[in-house]
């Protein structure tokens, strides 16, 4: 059964990851004046003008709930968010330092081990951190570093790009997470080549902007790249299947542990397209870049309004 296309964007709207990112806007407008001139907020990681490139600096927190539920997991899904976050500015990532919160010595063991595997699979050293003795619950951030040649900003879209989304086909549906992983065991030695290509692509020109589909979703990259660059947007629904048994909303706000969202012009996509699809990842056109405010889902003739961000701020990091 196809759910109608106003139904999914309520069903969009209503969601935890929604209500998650719209909390950014609490601290945009608490923290504004402390932000430096030059230095733009709401990109997947800070670009610090640095020599004949940019320092990249970005930080990412695990939710609690994996933590307790899953230590291990939640060591490797601190650095994979945090490398994913380099790599989708257009950047190489260097180091990483991680704040480590435990009750126990064995939440502290499987916190490190997953940390262990994440840095070797993504080959990016732990260089220092801090150890926290809780009481109850377990807790994890890392923070990262790399440098970028050219860039991949959140903030320029335009109207007539492309909207263009990069995942890798092999992986597995993860519950209650709603994670689709694509970092098995047999995709290790392609982990860090497949990442290569986004900072290739930001040397040769190809790519206007672009995000990382993280925590969420789909659908929330969007509304995100849309307001921070100054623009509307259309995601094509039809271009959009999910994996085998994952419903359309679930798949819109899962975190993809390979997923990009670029917006991209029309000339510069056959080539950008050519060495991911050389690799078995997936590249498709999901959509455009369309002046205006307004964030829509489309099927056909079909169009829904997701999200208006001149009427109401998604993460208040927009444009000027």
């Amino acid at each position: 059964m196809i759910e109608e296309t106003a139904t999914v964007a309520e069903t969009l709207r209503a969601s935890g990851v929604f209500r998650a990112k719209m909390q950014i806007r609490g601290v945009a407008e608490r923290l504004g004046s402390v932000f430096p001139c030059g230095i733009r907020n709401g990109d997947d990681a800070a670009a610090i003008p640095d020599r004949d490139g940019w320092l990249l600096l970005a930080a990412d927190g695990i939710l609690p709930d994996l933590v307790d539920r899953d230590p291990y997991l939640a060591g490797r899904c601190a650095v994979l968010a945090n490398v994913n976050d380099v790599y989708a500015m257009g950047g190489r990532p260097t180091a990483m330092v991680d704040v480590l919160g435990a009750p126990s010595d064995s939440v502290t063991a499987e916190l490190c081990r997953g940390l262990r595997d994440g840095a070797v699979r993504y080959r990016v050293p732990i260089v220092g951190g801090h150890l926290l003795r809780t009481a109850v619950s377990g807790s994890l951030a890392v923070a990262i570093v790399g440098r970028a040649r050219t860039l991949i900003t959140s903030f320029d879209a335009r109207p007539g790009d492309r909207l263009v989304l990069i995942t890798h086909p092999d992986g597995r549906w993860m519950e209650p997470d709603g994670f689709w992983n694509a970092t098995l065991a047999r995709n290790d030695a392609a982990l860090v080549p497949n990442l290569e290509l986004l900072p290739a692509a930001a040397e040769a020109g190809l790519v206007s902007a672009g995000k990382d589909v993280s925590m969420s979703g789909l659908a929330g990259t969007a509304v995100m790249l849309a307001e921070a660059s100054g623009v509307g947007a259309r995601i094509d629904l039809d271009a959009l299947p999910p994996p085998p048994g994952v419903p359309l909303v679930r798949w819109l706000t899962a975190f993809m542990s390979y997923g990009f969202l670029l917006s991209v012009r029309p000339d510069a996509y056959p080539e950008l397209v050519a060495p991911f699809a050389s690799r078995g990842l997936t590249v498709g056109r999901v959509g455009e870049i369309v002046p205006g405010s307004r964030v829509e889902l489309c099927r056909g003739e079909e169009r829904a309004l997701l999200w208006d961000w001149r009427g109401r701020a998604f993460t208040g990091f927009g444009a000027p």
